[in-house]
């Protein structure tokens, strides 16, 4: 099957959010212009990774002495994901650039691979005919921390973590590996 392509070249929102209640969230990766509508399913680990490398990268162009221009101190994207919500794809591969020449941030995610897909070679080029469904979003350095500020907050709106081993509290507690498996609350 040909892979599909989705194509965003500095879109009107690219975001994350999720679906469903802490504990049982899905989350996504949305990008948007104008009628054009790509939702890709993600883990939320992924999500913390992309943003927090995200903003590494931003931080990094500007030691570099590269001029980022700085999102407008507006309102926090707070707006719920748009819909309708399709998945395309589930990603399993997410990567990060910078585009010198244009100045902008480049962000793409590969579908999860079939296991009786062929595994031999190099990975397919995102320009191949063949090979994993491909999101590829460019950004300016604006919109890219702003993605990175609600990616953060997304992340961080969870269960709360165990104060002693680290992993998400349930309503009602979980069994600790920290207290030699004794429930806490």
């Amino acid at each position: 099957m040909p892979r599909r392509r989705y194509l965003f070249d500095l879109p009107d929102r690219f975001t994350a959010g999720t679906v469903g209640e802490p504990g049982s969230r899905t989350f996504f990766l949305q990008a948007r212009d104008g009628d054009r509508l790509v939702s890709v399913v993600l883990e939320k680990v992924q999500v913390a990774v992309l943003a927090d490398r995200l903003n590494d990268l931003l931080d990094e162009l500007g030691q570099r002495g590269i001029a980022l221009v700085e999102p407008e101190a507006s309102a926090p994207d707070g707006a719920p994901l748009d819909e309708p919500l399709r998945e395309a794809f589930r990603a399993g591969t997410l990567t990060l650039g910078w585009d010198s020449d244009d100045g902008v941030v480049l962000v793409e995610a590969l579908a999860v691979r079939d296991e009786d897909e062929d595994d031999e070679g190099d990975d397919p080029s995102p320009d191949d005919e063949e090979g994993p469904d491909l999101l590829r979003v460019r950004l300016s350095p604006a919109a890219a921390r702003t993605f990175v500020e609600r990616a953060v907050r997304v992340v961080g709106s969870g269960r709360p973590p165990c104060p002693l081993c680290g992993q998400p509290l349930d309503p009602m507690g979980h069994i600790c590996p920290r207290r030699n498996g004794q429930y806490v609350n």
